[in-house]
């Protein structure tokens, strides 16, 4: 039996995800193939400059620009942003302070104050 180890690839989507981009805006070549393990780990530890570029300034993929404005990808939509960001985008809509991303950033503090709270009654508690 041999033991030899075959390269674990993955689409490009996935890579992109993994790597918090959007995928139309990287270069043709990394969309155009697959991406090995290796090849992954040493984007995220080496990025070059379009992957530190993207990460700076986007288009963002909705869930990095939910997590930049502090709210849910469905709270993004309930407020009609469809579409990837750009950093400036992003700060654009924060300065503006609409409505509904006030409104999303309460939903969302509250959903993670309950989460803390199921996840702290969860927890046995030790008798001392």
């Amino acid at each position: 039996m041999s033991s030899h180890q075959t390269t674990q690839t993955m689409k490009p989507a996935t890579a992109a995800k993994k790597l918090g981009v959007y995928l139309e805006a990287t270069p043709a070549e990394f969309q155009e193939g697959d991406v090995s393990r290796t090849e992954l780990n040493e984007l995220q530890t080496n990025p070059p400059q379009w992957l530190r570029e993207l990460r700076a300034n986007g288009p963002h993929p909705r869930p990095v620009v939910a997590a930049r404005l502090g709210v849910s990808i469905a709270g993004l939509a309930r407020g009609g942003v469809t579409e990837p960001l750009t950093t400036e985008q992003i700060e654009a809509l924060r300065a503006e302070g609409p409505e509904w991303l006030a409104k999303e950033r309460a939903t969302q503090a509250e959903v993670r104050k309950e989460a803390e709270r199921i996840k702290n009654k969860k927890e046995p508690t030790t008798k001392g």
